[in-house]
């Protein structure tokens, strides 16, 4: 990280990614192109972060080539005049982590990663989710991303008197 004083720990990054309404997923296609998608994640532990889609297509055919991803979250981004010295600047919270995807081929496991797709999306809708399982798990995909090491955090974010608050001092 370039400018240290931005960085926050791990928890603080988990957390961004948790309240994120999407995570931007980066994936190698086998030709060697990037290939980045923002996707609707959940996680029930902060180490396993699991996504759904169709059963094929691009982010499938590059997990087969290249299962190594980079996930990264943005919240809080406000576009902002320093109040300082006026500068055009952003204000943000920003998570970056690594990991590993897999897709899921037991049933018990994918229906378990809908749940928690689900609780974090549509909570209040559950009382259908038996049913809509029952009706697509045949044609939905449900993948795995097990993190690598923890994720880290950065922010940049101004204090009620207009100071940047720098290494990870909290208001």
């Amino acid at each position: 990280m370039r400018k240290k004083s931005r960085e926050m720990p791990a928890e603080w990054a988990l957390e961004v990614m948790r309240k994120a309404p999407y995570i931007t997923v980066s994936f190698t296609r086998a030709d060697g192109t990037a290939y980045g998608v923002p996707l609707s994640l959940a996680s029930n532990d902060g180490q396993v972060w699991y996504f759904h889609c169709a059963t094929e297509g691009d982010k499938l055919d590059a997990i087969a080539a290249h299962p190594d991803v980079c996930l990264s979250a943005v919240t809080k981004c406000v576009p902002t005049v320093g109040p300082k010295d006026s500068s055009f600047t952003l204000q943000y919270r920003s998570a970056i982590a690594f990991g590993r995807a897999e897709v899921i081929t037991d049933e018990m496991e994918k229906v378990q990663a809908l749940r928690i797709i689900s609780t974090r999306f549509l909570p209040r809708h559950m009382d259908a989710f038996e049913e809509a399982v029952h009706r697509s798990l045949h044609r939905t995909a449900v993948v795995r991303i097990t993190l690598a090491t923890p994720p880290t955090g950065k922010r940049k974010q101004y204090d009620s008197q207009g100071e940047e608050m720098k290494y990870g001092r909290m208001e």
